[in-house]
């Protein structure tokens, strides 16, 4: 157990906030020597945990029990840069169906890669994924191991989104006949729902929902509103926030905050805002390289109400913002000290949050506010 002192941001001064989160934070370390732990989720009925490794593992992690043998019946991922295994989650009717859903980087003939998404059934003693089945891959093929995006989130209506990075390719955001830089809406049976903004759109990728989006690392539905967010990296600098809204564009590269790794402007870009396009909800000036993201809307600790709480890589920390309405507002960023990257957030049935580190000895944690 260690235990981490939480400091709040107001203008330029670093304030303690005793009222908010009794001045520190408790992280307990449940597992180690995850080799680059991606993504969890959480079986019902206390049955543990999924985890995936990106290069290619998925591994059941119990209380008491510890990390289990790799689970057989995983497909072949493409683990090379940004790429393997990426999300796990649960079918919204995975008690009758047992459906575990995964995506993935999969490698083509040219040798370029591309998100995958599919799902398999998960046998009664938890050891394989049986009958994998394969619903949708990101066309064209483009990545040579750079932005794959790959969350994936049921919203309760009975569909599946799913978040694209553009590949590194970024023209192609704003290409309707292709499947980069966009979010993707399917049926819970991995369909195309025939009400996709752009379904009757020739030259249009039916799947798509919005698009004009960068590398999307972080999704989930807001519990208040009942809509999706979605984060995103920028370039250098212009990490966002935003609402993606059925045939919407948010406006990569035409509009963003950041520039080009080198310093230079980003060659596609018009401005900061740029008409037809839709500014972000929020954004962060200086690139946290924002990841995993979960709302905190349960009662074990009503501090925590109205919180989002998001995973960054290159700053090393989560990154604490109230939620109020669509407003946001940053409030404080915990576990700096531990200095590692944090890939995933999500809250356990039981309240707590729960975060996986980026690291060949990457670490499951699980947090609390402290005493």
């Amino acid at each position: 157990m260690h235990r981490f002192t939480l400091n709040l941001l107001f203008g330029s001064s670093l304030l303690l906030s005793p009222a908010l989160y009794a001045a520190d934070v408790r992280v307990d370390v449940l597992q180690r020597k995850l080799d680059h732990p991606w993504s969890m989720t959480f079986l019902p009925d206390n049955q543990g945990l999924l985890i995936t490794l990106r290069g290619g593992q998925l591994r059941l992690w119990q209380q008491g029990k510890g990390l289990s043998d790799p689970i057989v019946g995983v497909p072949r991922v493409w683990a090379n840069g940004q790429g393997g295994l990426l999300d796990v989650v649960l079918a919204p009717d995975f008690a009758q169906s047992r459906r575990v859903w995964l995506s993935y980087a999969e490698a083509g003939d040219d040798g370029k890669a591309g998100t995958v998404v599919g799902y398999g059934r998960l046998s009664d003693d938890r050891s394989r994924l049986t009958g994998f089945q394969v619903v949708f891959r990101q066309m064209p093929k483009l990545s040579t191991g750079n932005h794959f995006g790959g969350r994936l989130v049921f919203d309760g209506k009975g569909y599946l989104y799913i978040g694209l990075g553009e590949n590194n390719q970024r023209a192609t955001a704003q290409d309707l006949d292709k499947l980069q830089g966009k979010v993707v809406r399917l049926t819970e049976q991995g369909k195309v729902p025939p009400d996709n903004p752009f379904v009757n759109q020739p030259g249009a990728r039916p799947e798509i929902w919005s698009y004009g989006i960068r590398n999307p690392q972080g999704m989930a539905m807001n519990p208040w509103s009942n809509t999706l967010w979605l984060n995103e990296h920028g370039p250098r600098g212009g990490d966002e926030i935003n609402i993606p809204e059925r045939g919407k564009n948010y406006g990569w590269p035409l509009a963003t905050h950041g520039v080009n790794y080198s310093g230079l402007p980003i060659p596609e870009a018009k401005g900061q805002k740029v008409a037809g396009t839709e500014a972000p909800l929020f954004f962060w000036p200086q690139s946290p390289a924002i990841s995993g993201m979960a709302f905190y809307h349960a009662n074990t600790f009503p501090q925590w109400q109205h919180k989002l709480f998001i995973g960054a890589l290159k700053t090393q920390e989560i990154i604490v913002l109230n939620v109020d309405g669509n407003k946001v507002t940053e409030e404080g960023r915990i576990l700096a000290e531990r200095k590692q990257r944090i890939r995933d957030v999500r809250v356990g049935p039981d309240g707590y949050l729960y975060a996986l580190t980026d690291e060949s000895d990457g670490q499951l944690l699980k947090i609390s506010p402290g005493s």
